[in-house]
């Protein structure tokens, strides 16, 4: 009697010593499952920071073995909802975060979208779990797999959402108008900087008097959050020795970078098995 007493209380026990969720790390991988190298670490935690410097979208990788240690959920997309707004992933005011989320044993991940990209993006994210995710967790790539999905949900998903481009239409094969429409809005931010220099080509020459002067940049410093940066604008003439060199600043980077915590997802994304 004894002994099925203990049995029971320790069975009854075992939730109590579940952890709720894994802590939020400091870095933008947590690698819990030992999927990646640090070579390859180091190259996707460059990526994901630049994305979040530059753009202000927050992007967290997390691998486990297993969740069953963890939050009991009823599904594993229920699971990364909740992990997503237990940590708060992204800005609390645009949601714009995203958790990628690798469970090796569980053969499962899910690419969780916060609120704020609206459910037209799932589409999106299912394509790139299926195309670059999948066929490398099959053969048991998971460090390829792993680097070459979060590179495509960086590239296809948080850099032309940062950019204000459309969600690619459901059930259609689109995905070079989301490339045009992000090369598109990136064009316009140099576009009148390429027309003071057009109409430089067709000034002539303070020297010599001939047309076809050349104006190029040199960048010195380079904005950050806190500081502008420095650049000289060089004019040169192609018939003579011409040369002007003009001072430039460059704008602080947006302060909208810097924001963080406080996200929400309303359960988008798309989920992969394998």
């Amino acid at each position: 009697m004894f002994y099925r007493f203990a049995f029971l209380a320790a069975l009854f026990a075992l939730p109590a010593f579940a952890q709720d969720y894994p802590a939020r790390p400091s870095q933008p991988i947590s690698d819990l499952a030992d999927l990646l190298p640090e070579d390859a670490e180091a190259r996707l935690s460059a990526q994901i920071t630049s994305l979040r410097e530059e753009t202000g979208v927050e992007l967290l990788l997390l691998t486990l073995d297993s969740r069953t240690p963890y939050a009991a959920a009823p599904t594993m997309e229920a699971f990364a909802t909740n992990l997503f707004n237990h940590w708060g992933i992204g800005d609390a005011d645009r949601n714009d975060g995203i958790l990628i989320y690798v469970a090796r044993s569980d053969r499962e991940m899910r690419i969780e979208l916060g609120s704020g990209f609206g459910s037209d993006w799932n589409h999106f994210a299912r394509d790139v779990i299926d195309s670059n995710f999948l066929p490398y967790f099959r053969d048991d790539r998971y460090a390829e797999g792993i680097e070459r999905g979060t590179n495509a949900a960086i590239r296809d998903i948080a850099r032309p959402f940062a950019q204000g481009a459309p969600a690619p239409e459901p059930d259609a094969d689109n995905s070079w108008i989301i490339f045009a429409l992000f090369a598109a809005s990136t064009l316009l931010l140099k576009f009148r900087q390429k027309l003071g220099d057009l109409g430089t080509s067709l000034k002539p020459c303070p020297n010599c008097g001939n047309r076809g002067l050349r104006r190029s940049r040199n960048i010195l410093s380079k904005a950050s959050r806190t500081a502008e940066g420095r650049g000289d604008r060089v004019t040169r003439c192609r018939k003579c020795d011409y040369r002007d060199v003009t001072p430039y600043t460059i704008r602080r980077l947006s302060s909208r970078s810097s924001s963080s915590g406080g996200g929400r997802s309303s359960g988008g994304g798309a989920s992969g098995r394998w």
